[in-house]
């Protein structure tokens, strides 16, 4: 009987780890998306929620009945590295336009269980008549069109729409399109992951840029934690509470462990004093390695930082290395010069190393065959090394952190090397200890 305990007790620690790293890569999950995934997540929802809720202070919320499941990652310190994403023209980031149709249009479907294309982008015309901070939507335009299917596509791929009849894709070659969507309205509000709602926040609209950090901050201040309350706020508009030792020490595990779980690497540079003495500290070490061993992870501990290794690969959204497109080539092809620069490369010097690659494959990267293309090359290149956490922008220099030095190139093969006719380079690279990201 003991054996059989045991057994089942080692099932349920292997599913709650392959639940816990599922939901990490893929936040908002859907049965629809992903039935075997979502049933695990489904069936081990209380140690899921209790250990995202102790670990990192994340909310764990799983409806059986509507098919999803949502963890809401609050960041102490969001940036602009995990951009919404067209789903066409190469996965580009959404430019602002779209982030103002995409909330405007989430704020018109909250009403609307069911609707068409046409009588929602009429819908998005008026709000956005209506409000003088906004640039009207003008479904005219084919521009206009094409920003609005890429909203909308996004919301699809979040299954908050689905078609019952037609194709989104159709409305950017006319504005007569006839598209019909099923909306879900409850899974629409569970999407933000702020603690805080905009609305709470009481500044003119002709404030937001010049305070737009400052504000920010605010929309992801957790009151569990204590502390000073962000300016602005319409519920405590003063004032400031102070926070009890227990609340410090919460607030400590949690930004630590957060950024750890979530970043591809963290760097002891990265953190404050008080992390750093936390991460030192018995209770800290413990609590940091428990973590990781109960989600599955390898911990790789350096002087330098830590780094977490996902043996299944279960956890990792994005690769690196990965030979999937230009940039992402030509990011481990960077990465050779930069880590000879101890002082990082200017743009003339990145914009020559682009050049370099050029030169060393003339088959390769068609796209970037121009007069600026070597520059546009090393500025993709660095954007990818700067997601991944591998690069540092040291005013106008690029400098690689720590972990770049875990890479190196063992082969590269162009096109007039292999006669693949397809416009590719493939570039093996291996962490310099063997395990990859």
């Amino acid at each position: 009987m003991s054996t059989l305990a045991n057994q089942l007790a080692s099932a349920e620690r292997e599913e709650v780890s392959g639940a816990i790293r599922l939901l990490l890569a893929r936040p908002l999950l859907t049965k629809a998306a992903d039935p075997a995934g979502f049933d695990l997540v489904r069936r081990r929802r209380d140690p899921l929620a209790r250990w995202f809720d102790y670990t990192c202070g994340w909310n764990l919320v799983v409806e059986p009945r509507r098919g999803y499941a949502r963890l809401t990652k609050i960041r102490a310190n969001p940036d602009g590295s995990r951009p919404a994403r067209r789903a066409r023209s190469g996965h580009t980031p959404f430019d602002r336009r779209r982030y103002v149709l995409l909330c405007v249009t989430a704020a018109e479907l909250l009403s609307m269980p069911m609707t068409t294309i046409g009588m929602l982008a009429g819908r998005v015309v008026q709000a956005t008549a209506a409000d003088r901070a906004l640039p009207t939507f003008d479904p005219v335009h084919r521009p206009e069109r094409t920003a609005f299917v890429d909203i909308l596509k996004l919301l699809e791929s979040y299954d908050v729409l689905r078609t019952v009849d037609g194709t989104t894709d159709a409305y950017v070659d006319s504005a007569e399109a006839k598209v019909l969507y099923r909306v879900d309205s409850t899974l629409l509000m569970r999407l933000p992951a702020a603690p805080v709602g905009a609305s709470w926040l009481a500044v003119p609209p002709d404030e937001v840029p010049a305070r737009f950090e400052d504000l920010l901050a605010g929309l992801v201040r957790e009151r569990r934690y204590g502390g000073a309350v962000a300016e602005g706020t319409v519920d405590e508009p003063h004032g400031e509470t102070a926070a009890t030792d227990a609340q410090r020490n919460l607030r400590l595990r949690h930004s630590v462990l957060r950024r750890l779980f979530d970043d591809p690497v963290l760097h002891r540079a990265d953190l404050t004093e008080d992390e750093l003495a936390y991460v030192a500290s018995l209770t800290g070490r413990q609590i940091l390695r428990r973590s990781v061993e109960q989600a599955g992870f390898l911990l790789e501990e350096r002087s330098e930082g830590f780094l977490l290794v996902d043996p299944d690969g279960i956890a990792t959204d994005v690769r690196f290395p990965d030979d999937s497109s230009t940039a992402r080539v030509a990011a481990l092809l960077l990465l050779e010069p930069l880590c000879t620069a101890a002082a990082g490369l200017l743009p003339e010097q990145l914009a020559e190393a682009g050049a370099a690659q050029l030169r060393r494959f003339p088959s390769w990267a068609k796209a970037y065959q121009s007069e600026d293309g070597p520059a546009r090359l090393a500025d993709d290149a660095v954007r990818v090394l700067l997601d991944v956490g591998l690069a540092r922008r040291e005013g106008d220099r690029v400098a690689v952190r720590p972990a770049a030095y875990r890479y190196r190139l063992t082969e590269t093969t162009s096109p007039a090397d292999n006669n693949d006719p397809d416009d590719t380079t493939a570039s093996r690279g291996v962490p310099a200890e063997g395990n990859e990201q």
